[in-house]
């Protein structure tokens, strides 16, 4: 099905005749994966006679051979699937398997994508960003302190120089623009953490999503939406994996500590009134930032507090 995809992501029409005379097949084979791309991907197609066939919605799709050329200089090996259940399990599989990372897994389609806390991670084809990049860790816990922050930064970094000037970090994984998210992260680790460990840096990231869906349960935006253009996410890749090699290249080196203050400044809830989920506990109290782990720090009755774990959920209040 994909290259009758790459025919049509242009979003003209295409006759029946010349799809099929530039893939070898008969023009009822072209009929029957164009239903394929219907039923199994969601893509709809329309049909004007006389004119031939175009996709509802012009697509971007992902380039493996570009994009390869472009991960060889941070030394990330990168595939492309069409279809996976979630990229972070297809990583985590590969290294059970013994594949060495480091190394990036992209889809073009997640039937299980998943957010942190077990959420759901709505993943239409070929529209947004399905991204996991696995990593070793030498040397145990210390070195994976604040990682999930500094991703965070890469993420941002990449999403400003693409045009989304107004999008901010929530603590711990969100990327926020107006309140609404744009991209998250999910971190998920393999093997000894007292040890060498692997872990897999899941980003997801709304590219070129416009259409409403009941599947997602908070406000939302995408970067079609903000800067009111398609974008091409090939390029968007290029520069998040070089985000990615500078900012993770620096935290190896200093540790979050010395990217703490860039980060509070793009924190978005700086100085808010937030309440701060632990299992059935809420905790209520002012955000004073991060200390030098990436745990957050709170005013809570007048005392400082630091929380961190994977399990925590920070909201606004509603008098913030």
């Amino acid at each position: 099905m994909l290259p009758l995809l790459r025919l049509l992501q242009d979003g003209r029409f295409h006759s029946g005749e010349a799809l099929g005379a530039a893939l070898g097949v008969s023009r009822s084979a072209i009929w029957k994966q164009l239903k394929t791309l219907e039923s199994e991907l969601g893509l709809p197609v329309h049909r004007v006679r006389g004119r031939g066939y175009r996709l509802e919605s012009q697509l971007v799709l992902l380039d493996e051979d570009a994009l390869a050329v472009s991960a060889s200089s941070s030394g990330w090996p990168l595939s492309i699937l069409p279809i996976v259940d979630s990229t972070n399990a297809e990583v985590l599989r590969r290294l059970v398997s013994g594949e060495v990372p480091p190394f990036i897994v992209l889809a073009e389609c997640q039937t299980s994508g998943r957010g942190r806390r077990g959420r759901n991670w709505v993943s239409p084809f070929g529209e947004n960003l399905y991204y996991s990049l696995a990593l070793q860790v030498d040397g145990g816990m210390r070195q994976l302190e604040g990682l999930s922050l500094v991703v965070g930064l890469a993420l941002l970094r990449a999403l400003r120089l693409a045009g989304v000037v107004t999008a901010g970090l929530k603590w711990p994984n969100d990327v926020l623009v107006d309140g609404r998210k744009i991209a998250g992260i999910l971190l998920e680790l393999s093997g000894d953490p007292a040890d060498v460990c692997h872990v897999v840096i899941g980003i997801g990231v709304n590219v070129n999503m416009l259409a409403e869906t009941g599947d997602i349960d908070q406000p939302w935006t995408s970067m079609r939406a903000e800067l009111g253009c398609l974008v091409d996410r090939n390029e968007f890749v290029f520069e998040l994996n070089r985000q990615l090699s500078l900012y993770l290249g620096e935290h190896e080196k200093r540790g979050f500590s010395a990217l703490r203050d860039e980060w509070q400044e793009s924190h978005l809830w700086q100085g808010r009134h937030v309440t701060l989920t632990m299992g059935a506990r809420p905790v209520e109290g002012v955000v004073l930032g991060v200390d030098r782990t990436g745990a957050i720090r709170l005013r809570v009755a007048g005392v400082e507090q630091s929380f961190s774990g994977g399990e925590l959920s920070l909201r606004l209040n509603d008098d913030s």
